[in-house]
C-alpha cells in the first residue's frame, strides 16, 4: 500500500474523533448535531454548550490534529506522508464514518494540522482568524480567511521545495473542503444574514439531521 494512503487513513482515523459531539454526549447528555446549527464544531459547541466546553472542543481538535501529522512524520520521516496525514485529519473532521459521515468544519483541525506541519504558517493562521473575528465580529470570517492562507503560502515558500508542488496541492485541497463546509456562510455573509459573535438567536430548537451548516 501506498504510504501516503497509510498516512491519509491514519489522519482519518484520529479526525474522526468528534469531541463536541462526546463532550455533548457525556457531559451534557445531548446530541450537538440536533442543536443549533447541527454542526459538531467548536462555533456550535460555543453556541450550545458554552464557553468553557467550547474551548474544550476547539483546543481537543487542535490536538488531535497535531498527534495525527506528528505519528505519521516520527513513522515516516517525510514532510509530503505528514501533509496527508493532515489532509486525512479533515476529512475524517468533516466525515466521520462512525458519525454517518456528519462531522464539523475543519477550522480548529486545520489549525493543528498546520502547527505541525508548518508552525510558522499555523500561527499565521491564529492571527488572521482573531483579528478578522476582532474587527467584524464574524467567527466564519475569520475562518474563510485563514484557510485562505494556505495555498499563498505554500505556494511562496514551498513550491521550489522537494515535493514542493504536491505539497501546494494537498494543502488546497484542505482548504477547499473547509471553504465547501462553508459555503451557507459565504453565502450569509455576502447578503448581509450571517451571524455576528455575541448576537443572541435561538440555539436550542433541534435541527434535521440533514442540515449542514
Amino acid at each position: 500500500m501506498d504510504i501516503r494512503i497509510i498516512g491519509l487513513l491514519i489522519g482519518y482515523l484520529l479526525g474522526c474523533f468528534q469531541t463536541a459531539y462526546i463532550v455533548g454526549k457525556f457531559i451534557r447528555k445531548i446530541d450537538i448535531r440536533k442543536f443549533g446549527s447541527g454542526n459538531s464544531g467548536t462555533t456550535n459547541a460555543i453556541r450550545v454548550l458554552g464557553w468553557k466546553l467550547g474551548a474544550v472542543t476547539f483546543f481537543t481538535d487542535i490536538f488531535k490534529a497535531i498527534i495525527a501529522v506528528v505519528i505519521v512524520k516520527i513513522i515516516f520521516d517525510e514532510p509530503v506522508y505528514a501533509y496527508y496525514a493532515g489532509l486525512g485529519v479533515i476529512l475524517g473532521h468533516v466525515w466521520p464514518v462512525f458519525l454517518k459521515f456528519k462531522g464539523g468544519k475543519g477550522i480548529a483541525s486545520s489549525i493543528g494540522v498546520m502547527l505541525a506541519l508548518e508552525p510558522i504558517l499555523g500561527l499565521i493562521m491564529m492571527v488572521i482568524m482573531a483579528l478578522a473575528v476582532i474587527l467584524s465580529k464574524y467567527v466564519s470570517l475569520g475562518s474563510i480567511l485563514m484557510v485562505i492562507a494556505i495555498p499563498f503560502y505554500l505556494l511562496l515558500f514551498r513550491l521550489n521545495d522537494t515535493d514542493g508542488l504536491e505539497l501546494f496541492v494537498v494543502g488546497s485541497m484542505i482548504t477547499i473542503i473547509t471553504l465547501y463546509k462553508h459555503m451557507p456562510n459565504i453565502k450569509r455573509l455576502i447578503t448581509g444574514k450571517e451571524t455576528k459573535i455575541g448576537h443572541k438567536k435561538e440555539v436550542t430548537v433541534e435541527v434535521e439531521s440533514t442540515i449542514e451548516t
